[in-house]
C-alpha cells in the first residue's frame, strides 16, 4: 500500500461573497429585461457563501471567446499550480528532484505542453520524471489521480509521486448562458488548485508519516448516462452538460456502488470515520447521505468546503482531505472514503486507513 504524506490546497486571491457574484452574472449573462428569478433562486440555494475567482470580477466582461479564456487559464493555472505543488512538497520534506511520477489534472482549460511540463523547471523536477496529464475525468479526477498514484507506487514502492489539480471553473463562464444547467454551474463552481504527495512502502517517508494509507480503489462507469454530465465544446468554449437526473442516480446507483465497494473490505458505511466526498452540490450530497443512511454530520466537511469556496471540480477532494487532516487525523485504524463523480457518468472511490 502507498501512503499519503502531504496535501495542499491553494485559492486565487480574488474572493467574493455569493451575492456579489450573482449581481455581476445577472448583468453579464442575462439579456436586458430578463426575469432573473431562476438565477437568484439557484444562487441562493447552492449552499455557497463565498468563492475565489481566477480574475477580478470586473474582468470577466472582457473574456469574449475561448482563446482569451484559455490564455487566462494558462496564466492562473501555472501560478496556482506552482503554489500548490511547492506547498505539498515542502510539507512532505521533499524537493522536486525526489518526485518520480507527476499526475496533473484539469478539465477547465487546455495546455500543450501540459501544466506539469511547464512547471517542471520551476519545481526542479528531473528530466526523466514520469508525467501523466489527464483531461476528461472532470470532478472525479482528484480521486482518480490518488488511485493512479497508488497503482504506480504498488509496482515501484521506493518512488514518490505528486498529484496536481488546477481547476479554473469561472473561465468556462458562458456569456449567453441562460439554460438551467448554465445557471446551476454559475451558482456552484469556484477556482482553486490542490496537490498531494504519496510514497510507496519502501520509501523513507512511509514509516515516519501519520498520513493515511491508500488501501484500495474502484472506478465505475454507469452505462446509458454519458449524456448527463460533461462539456459541450465548441467556438463558445466549454459549456456544461448537467442532467437533472444526477441526484437520483447518486442516491440509487452511486450509494449502491459505495456499499458494494466497502463490503469487499468487510465494511459498512457506518464504519467510515472520514468521508472525503466531492461537493457536487447540495442536492447531490443530500442524495448520497440519504442513499447510504448517513447521519447529518457525516458529510459536514464537504458541505463546509462547498460553502467556503464552492465546487472546485477535481481539486475539491484535495481541499477537503487537507481540511480533515488539519482538524487532526482520525485515530489509528480509522477508515476514510474519498468519493467523486465525473463525466461518463462515473464514480471514483478510494479507501483510506489511518
Amino acid at each position: 500500500m502507498s501512503r499519503i504524506v502531504a496535501v495542499s490546497g491553494v485559492l486565487p486571491p480574488h474572493r467574493y461573497p455569493q451575492h456579489e457574484i450573482t449581481e455581476a452574472l445577472a448583468g453579464l449573462c442575462l439579456p436586458p429585461g430578463a426575469d432573473r428569478a431562476l438565477l437568484d433562486r439557484l444562487h441562493t440555494g447552492a449552499g455557497v457563501t463565498h468563492r475565489h475567482l481566477a480574475l477580478p470580477l470586473e474582468q470577466y466582461a472582457r473574456i469574449d471567446g475561448f482563446g482569451r479564456a484559455n490564455d487566462a487559464f494558462l496564466t492562473a493555472a501555472l501560478d496556482l499550480g506552482e503554489q500548490a505543488a511547492r506547498a505539498a512538497l515542502a510539507e512532505a520534506g521533499l524537493d522536486g528532484g525526489a518526485v518520480d511520477l507527476v499526475v496533473s489534472t484539469s478539465v477547465t482549460g487546455i495546455a500543450a505542453p501540459s501544466v506539469e511540463a511547464r512547471l517542471a523547471g520551476p519545481l526542479g523536477l528531473r528530466p526523466d520524471v514520469r508525467r501523466l496529464p489527464v483531461f476528461g475525468l472532470g470532478c472525479a479526477a482528484g480521486a482518480a489521480g490518488v488511485a493512479r498514484l497508488a497503482d504506480h507506487l504498488a509496482g515501484r514502492p521506493a518512488h514518490a509521486a505528486l498529484l496536481l489539480s488546477t481547476e479554473l471553473c469561472s473561465l468556462t463562464l458562458q456569456r449567453a448562458g441562460t439554460s438551467r444547467a448554465d445557471l446551476v454551474a454559475s451558482a456552484l463552481f469556484g477556482d482553486g488548485a490542490g496537490a498531494l504527495v504519496a510514497v510507496g512502502a519502501d520509501h523513507p517517508l512511509y514509516g515516519s508519516s501519520r498520513g493515511p494509507l491508500v488501501v484500495a480503489a474502484r472506478s465505475r462507469l454507469y452505462p446509458g448516462t454519458a449524456h448527463l454530465l460533461g462539456w459541450d465544446i465548441g467556438d463558445h468554449g466549454f459549456r456544461i452538460v448537467l442532467g437533472s437526473e444526477l441526484p437520483e442516480l447518486t442516491r440509487l446507483h452511486v450509494a449502491e456502488e459505495v456499499e458494494s465497494f466497502l463490503a469487499v473490505h468487510d465494511l459498512k458505511p457506518a464504519d467510515v470515520s472520514a468521508w472525503i466526498c466531492h461537493p457536487g452540490g447540495p442536492r447531490v450530497l443530500d442524495a448520497l447521505a440519504e442513499g447510504l443512511g448517513l447521519p447529518g454530520t457525516a458529510l459536514a466537511a464537504s458541505r463546509r468546503s462547498l460553502a467556503r469556496v464552492g465546487n472546485l471540480s477535481s481539486a475539491s477532494v484535495l481541499h477537503i482531505l487537507r481540511d480533515v487532516l488539519a482538524e487532526g487525523p482520525p485515530p489509528p485504524g480509522s477508515t476514510g472514503l474519498m468519493l467523486a463523480l465525473g463525466p461518463g457518468f462515473s464514480s471514483e472511490l478510494v479507501l483510506l486507513r489511518w
